[in-house]
């Protein structure tokens, strides 16, 4: 249970400044049906977020407890370098002509798979005794920003202060996964 709440929180605030809401809010408005677009993005996320609580549950019980603080610090700092690059823009696959859901939830695990949040549902899960509450989290969080992005559409979206959201989200991912990392490392 220890899992779900930083897990939820982590993804919150990193999917804010991702590419896949955009690319769900690209979608909602080709299609006009947002609540389709989001549950396929749900799904799409959850499934990513599967394959990271299962990578977690794997390695959880081989990682001395300093292992698994220096694997979040790795996550924190990961997640602050894709923070501060620069945001491209997601691929709007117009040429795919799967239909709403699968174009969807195609184009959103395809975009997602590696991101930093199955990263931080990976570290969680590998800390925790229910590494299931990781997904959960996640996944939750996940739900809620692509819903928003969905039911903005795509001009409401990119009106958001991702810019200056990303960098101080950013700067501080770097600066908590430094501390960590130092400390895992008996540095600090």
């Amino acid at each position: 249970m220890e899992a779900l709440v930083p897990a939820f929180v982590a993804a919150l605030l990193l999917q804010i400044g991702d590419r896949s809401p955009w690319l769900v809010a690209i979608l909602a408005d080709r299609y006009g049906r947002p609540v389709t677009v989001a549950i396929a993005a749900l799904i799409a996320h959850g499934a990513g977020n599967a394959i990271a609580g299962i990578g977690g549950l794997l390695i959880g019980p081989i990682l001395t407890p300093n292992a698994k603080q220096l694997l979040l610090a790795i996550a924190l700092i990961f997640a602050a370098l894709g923070l501060l690059w620069r945001l491209g823009k997601p691929d709007r696959l117009e040429s795919w002509r799967l239909g709403s859901f699968l174009t969807a939830f195609l184009g959103v695990f395809i975009l997602a798979l590696g991101d930093s949040t199955q990263f931080f549902t990976l570290a969680f899960a590998a800390r925790g005794n229910s590494p299931w509450f990781a997904v959960i989290g996640a996944t939750a969080a996940v739900f809620v920003v692509n819903t928003a992005a969905a039911m903005m559409g795509e001009l409401q979206w990119r009106r958001l202060p991702v810019r200056g959201f990303r960098i101080v989200l950013g700067l501080l991912c770097l600066a908590g996964g430094a501390m960590l990392g130092a400390s895992a490392l008996r540095l600090a």
